[in-house]
């Protein structure tokens, strides 16, 4: 059986964010969906699987009426058996945890920088190119000349941009993640603090590795998903018998892309 998949986020104000949680998972469970969404009053994060096209359909329409979900980033694939375990729908303080209030992509983020435009930004010199997922995921794949800024947790990245990190001096900073979340409210952060040219790649790797043949690609490795696939390679294809690391498996099923 072939489940359809889709990892999705909107950085939004959601004043009433606690009091739709229960709504919004009666709703997934009664259509037969499986994943986990985060809700909280800066917006909403999530990857759902579904065993059919028609209820997908219903919960994205039902996520868009009540929070423009359509707005924001959307990614569809499929895979080959059911993703998740279970429904989860949780309330959060942050839809991706940074722990730096300054960072609010509702105000202000970075330039968002296409699939078919980002080989020539990151081949530019001058530009510092930042990976902004965990260790463990890097290690499964990163693009050409990345730096790792050696976290294990998203709220550590502050951390490193004020210890390697300096505006005056890295004049252009570009960034991605799996999905793009992350990255976004990176853009934020450091928008916040003094850096002026700062791009991240719009709908993440998963985007690029979407759009990006192969031949033109300057990824390497594979992408780490929060489902049962582990990870993915371009065309979005699972990596079926690649090595992923014991660290990824554990880590497959949470929401943080």
């Amino acid at each position: 059986m072939i489940w359809n998949v889709c990892a999705l986020y909107r950085f939004v104000s959601i004043p009433n964010a606690e009091t739709l949680r229960p709504v919004v998972k009666q709703f997934c469970l009664e259509n037969g969906i499986c994943g986990t969404i985060l809700l909280a009053h800066e917006g909403i994060n999530g990857t759902i699987g579904s065993p059919s096209e028609d209820a997908m359909t219903a919960i994205m329409n039902f996520l868009d009426q009540n929070f423009g979900v359509r707005q924001g980033e959307v990614k569809y694939s499929t895979a080959s058996d059911k993703p998740f375990e279970r429904m989860k729908v949780h309330f959060k303080k942050e839809i991706v945890t940074l722990k730096a209030p300054e960072a609010d992509p509702t105000r202000q983020v970075g330039t968002y920088v296409s699939a078919q435009e980002w080989n020539d930004l990151i081949r530019d010199p001058e530009v510092v190119l930042i990976d902004t997922r965990n260790h463990f995921e890097v290690k499964m794949g990163q693009f050409t000349g990345a730096i790792d800024p050696m976290t294990t947790i998203f709220s550590e990245f502050p951390q490193f941009v004020k210890e390697h990190l300096d505006p005056a001096k890295h004049k252009k900073i570009a960034m991605y993640c799996t999905g793009g979340i992350r990255c976004e409210k990176a853009s934020s952060f450091m928008k916040a603090h003094g850096f002026e040219n700062v791009y991240h790649l719009k709908g993440g790797i998963l985007k690029y590795l979407e759009d990006i043949p192969a031949a033109q690609s300057e990824w390497h490795g594979s992408c780490f998903v929060f489902d049962r696939r582990v990870a993915l390679t371009h065309g979005l294809e699972e990596t079926g018998d690649a090595p992923v690391t014991s660290e990824a498996r554990a880590r497959s099923g949470r929401t943080n892309w």
